[in-house]
């Protein structure tokens, strides 16, 4: 899907989405830094409000990030502090990027990948990378249910599973099966975790794609009609409960 195919899941919750997405580990960016050098050039595409960018922007010397919607662009970070100069922002599909031929030592791609023209952005990578540069892209599927709310957190999945995108599968597939343009690299994800209370995790529940294509299509905000089961389920809503998401990652190398 190029420009005119966007599949705009996000931009009618990219206030939700800024302000509840976890936060990736510092293991994560880690494991990139270790197979490119820190004086590499990054291309992070469909980086949304810039959960991210972050952890790109720490270790490499910039950050060009791209996204096709305009609305995620004005909630990222970087629009409000540049970082110094090491992060620019660009409304761009994934598909074609104003970066120069061989420009870039790392393409990374969080959670967005299944969204993408796969063969046209391949094609990208393959145009913007120097030689034995990596294309990383990572995801995570849906999250573990905290303890004692395995049956509150499964009836408000019920309602919402209809209205999951088709991709929703390539995620919880941990990208298998994709026809990837490089080699592989050994890659060790782990864990995606965050400390919440019940509010933060509410919201991260309403930040969801399928939660807002529900309440569009049914006027019924599942959210809402499960809170007071989660609620209960969760105890003191100012407690902190441990959230976990199953991490995935790809490393994949330019031959030279």
């Amino acid at each position: 899907m190029g420009s005119s195919g966007f599949k705009d899941h996000f931009s009618g919750v990219a206030g939700h989405y800024a302000a509840s997405r976890p936060d990736y580990p510092d293991a994560l960016f880690d494991a990139i830094a270790a197979v490119v050098p820190a004086t590499a050039r990054a291309w992070e595409a469909g980086c949304g409000s810039g959960q991210a960018t972050h952890g790109l922007a720490a270790r490499f010397a910039h950050v060009h990030a791209t996204d096709p919607s305009a609305e995620q662009l004005a909630r990222h970070w970087a629009a409000a502090s540049p970082a110094g100069g090491r992060v620019t922002l660009a409304v761009e599909p994934a598909e074609s990027t104003v970066l120069a031929d061989g420009s870039v030592g790392v393409v990374a791609v969080a959670q967005a990948l299944h969204w993408f023209d796969r063969s046209r952005f391949f094609a990208e990578c393959r145009r913007v990378l120097v030689p034995g540069g990596v294309l990383a892209a990572w995801g995570y599927g849906d999250f573990l249910p905290p303890e004692g709310m395995v049956d509150a957190v499964a009836d408000y999945r019920r309602q919402i599973a209809p209205y999951w995108p088709p991709e929703r599968v390539e995620v919880d597939a941990g990208y298998a099966g994709y026809d990837w343009p490089f080699p592989a690299l050994p890659a060790d994800a782990g864990w995606l975790e965050a400390e919440w209370s019940l509010q933060r995790f509410l919201r991260y529940l309403g930040s969801s794609s399928a939660s807002a294509r529900c309440l569009q299509a049914t006027g019924d905000d599942p959210v809402a009609r499960h809170a007071p089961a989660l609620a209960a389920a969760w105890g003191d809503p100012a407690d902190l409960r441990q959230v976990q998401w199953p991490l995935f990652l790809h490393l994949r190398r330019k031959p030279d």
